[in-house]
């Protein structure tokens, strides 16, 4: 008698165990899988609130993120969102301005003047206009703006940099494309392109006279070790965009919505800061390091590169009326 009750006992207890590991199997299904693109190295600022937003939202999805652009490489993350291979990842505005001509404003010199401004125009309903747009041109999703850092003149030369008419005959690296070799000749150098990796020993031998990054870059490449002096022009705010395939968007419940958006810009907004830190701190290192650290008439580089650019074909496709939104918030 024992012995039936026993051997029942462990039916009923497997039957149960099954059934327990099949539930659990189904909600692990039922947890969205996000995948997740970025250039950047595991080591950066940005891929730690990568990891803070996994975290903050693994109750309810399955975030896997991929850096360095192992997943994709740099320049197709979009096209992999428009084409439902990746659900999430970090794109450049100037690819979705590849795509979206009107979108090409958002690229321009002096466009913002910090990332508290930044921050200020995608939250306000000019923002969502451009947001809006590229949602029902391009299928996207864009939830926030990730800011990296204002990019400054780096040059090897000890001239002294107050205006645009300083930099005339500045070779200045700047990366592939007609976009960013525009804003070189925005900022009154003769822009010359070269790969990232390059650079150092362009500086060196002399091919180049300077480039621009922002702070962490210059760091990062040991840059300071091959130039004279950072001339704290602020001609771009860096930023690229957390982006959500809008297929995925779409499948996601109003909850699911609301707890990815929120967390999301609670880790983006503590990168932010990271960055500003970073940039504060850094200009003392670059200082101690022997190097010329001074801002310019940042007034006149900003009238000097708005009036090239409203002169050029970028400004055609741009939203009637936008430019002046932006520079009233």
């Amino acid at each position: 008698m024992n012995s039936a009750i026993s051997r029942r006992f462990a039916l009923l207890l497997g039957a149960a165990l099954v059934s327990a590991g099949v539930a659990g199997a189904a909600a692990a299904q039922d947890k969205p899988v996000l995948k997740f693109s970025a250039v950047f190295s595991d080591g950066d600022i940005r891929a730690d609130a990568m990891r803070m937003l996994g975290e903050a939202v693994a109750d309810g999805f399955t975030f896997q993120p991929h850096f360095g652009a192992t997943l994709f490489k740099q320049g197709t993350e979009l096209v992999a969102l428009q084409r439902g291979n990746l659900e999430t990842g970090i794109v450049a505005p100037q690819d979705i301005a590849n795509q979206l001509p009107a979108w090409s404003i958002l690229t321009a010199a002096y466009l913002f003047r910090d990332a508290a401004h930044l921050k200020e125009f995608f939250d306000s309903e000019a923002g969502q206009e451009m947001k809006s747009m590229a949602e029902e041109t391009l299928g996207v999703h864009i939830v926030a703006p990730v800011y990296f850092g204002a990019r400054q003149v780096n040059l090897k030369p000890e001239k002294t940099i107050k205006t645009p008419a300083d930099m005339a005959g500045i070779k200045l690296r700047m990366p592939g494309g007609d976009a960013w070799q525009f804003l070189g000749t925005a900022i009154g150098a003769n822009p010359t392109p070269m790969a990232y990796a390059e650079v150092y020993t362009g500086l060196q031998t002399g091919a180049i006279d300077g480039q621009d990054n922002p702070l962490p870059n210059d760091y990062n490449m040991k840059f300071y070790e091959v130039t004279s002096q950072i001339v704290l022009t602020s001609h771009l705010i860096g930023f690229d965009l957390f982006v959500v395939s809008k297929r995925a968007w779409d499948s996601l419940s109003a909850d699911q919505r609301q707890k990815l958006e929120s967390e999301a810009k609670k880790a983006i907004d503590w990168s932010t800061q990271k960055h500003l830190d970073e940039e504060s701190r850094l200009v003392q290192f670059f200082k101690d390091q022997g190097l010329k650290v001074y801002e310019p008439d940042v007034a006149a580089f900003r009238d000097y590169a708005q009036q090239k650019y409203l002169g050029s074909e970028f400004a055609k496709d741009w939203p009637e009326g936008m430019l002046d939104k932006i520079n009233a918030l």
